[in-house]
């Protein structure tokens, strides 16, 4: 009997240090201080995670976790995503976070109003990893437009500006789609029919509102604007927008200068009378809603009023008085 003990000694030793080795290698705790962030974008290996997890703190010893991978056969596996891992995770858990995507992060992406859409795609390109040039060529890409259900050359206009939830390397399409159906739900029946009253197309409405975008600050100041844009095409005078010269140059925005106003371009409103030929950016709901119910009054005139709002006037000399006041006000704060 003692002799049969004697023989088992040594098969469970090797038991006991292969169990204990691959508890290490799967179900140890990996522990650091607070929350770890790791991306797993398109095209990583297995070999380019394991060293982001590494840099990150995320693994006490990076040939353990490619061993756990190795084991599981979990190397081909992996979602893309940005993970938060939590202290104490072991490498299966992680393992298997990666696998199945689970616990990929849900990503806030604030866009605000009156943005560009390559603007919109820089930002989506900082906060998700995504292909911001494939977004720009998206936006005008005269079948993807059709696609998405909007009759025009460009969805410029129509991508509403929001906070968007998405998931890291979300693809470029389903991104843009998702705004442009943010658009469509809140562009509603009540809304085309008001549009229809106005003699107005959608891009029009989404031309005019871009432009409101572009001009307000203040939000109690936007059907006010709006109605200074409507008497001046009711009166066949140009609309002289700033906005849309900001639009044409190449250094923008920036202070205007004199020649900037005759830069030819058919998005000139001061060279040209009516609208531009489409939506110079993305207007929030509150430019739209106010493009669709302008304020009824007799202003056609507007300048700042170095307080963050605008001083309106009916007529051009009111204009000119408000205008040297805005001057002296820059003057005084040394403003150029």
């Amino acid at each position: 009997m003692s002799s049969q003990i004697t023989r088992l000694i040594p098969v469970a030793v090797v038991v006991v240090v292969l169990a204990l080795l691959l508890y290490e290698v799967l179900w140890a705790p990996n522990n650091f201080d607070g929350d770890r962030v790791v991306a797993v974008s398109k095209g990583m290996s297995f070999a380019r995670v394991a060293d982001s997890l590494a840099a990150a703190g995320v693994i006490r010893n990076r040939k353990l976790f490619e061993t756990a991978g190795e084991l599981l056969g979990m190397t081909r596996q992996m979602h893309i995503g940005k993970y938060s891992f939590h202290s104490g995770v072991s490498n299966k858990e992680i393992l298997d976070d990666l696998g199945t995507g689970k616990s990929a992060i849900i990503i806030p992406v604030l866009i605000r109003e009156g943005l560009r859409a390559r603007a919109q795609a820089r930002i989506y390109g900082r906060e998700l990893g995504i292909d911001s040039a494939r977004f720009v060529q998206l936006v005008s890409e005269p079948e993807f437009v059709r696609s998405s259900g909007i009759e025009g050359i460009s969805l410029e206009g129509y991508l509403l500006p929001e906070t968007y939830l998405f998931y890291w390397q979300t693809d470029e399409e389903q991104i843009i789609r998702r705004m442009v159906e943010g658009f469509q739900s809140f562009y509603v029946d009540s809304l085309q029919r008001r549009a229809g009253e106005l003699g107005m197309t959608t891009d029009k409405v989404l031309t005019f509102a871009s432009i409101v975008e572009g001009e307000a600050i203040l939000d109690d100041e936007r059907s006010i604007i709006a109605g200074v844009y409507y008497n001046r095409l009711k009166k066949h005078m140009r609309l002289e927008a700033d906005p849309t010269i900001q639009y044409i140059i190449d250094d923008g925005p920036r202070r205007l200068f004199h020649n900037d106003l005759w830069v030819q371009s058919p998005y000139n409103t001061y060279r040209n009378y009516g609208l531009p030929p489409g939506p110079i950016n993305n207007p929030g709901r509150a430019s739209i809603l106010a493009t669709l119910y302008p304020a009824s009054h007799k202003y056609l005139y507007f300048v700042a009023n170095g307080q963050g709002g605008h001083t309106f006037s009916r007529t051009f000399a009111e204009h000119k008085k408000a205008t040297y006041r805005y001057r002296r006000i820059r003057a005084q704060l040394g403003s150029p």
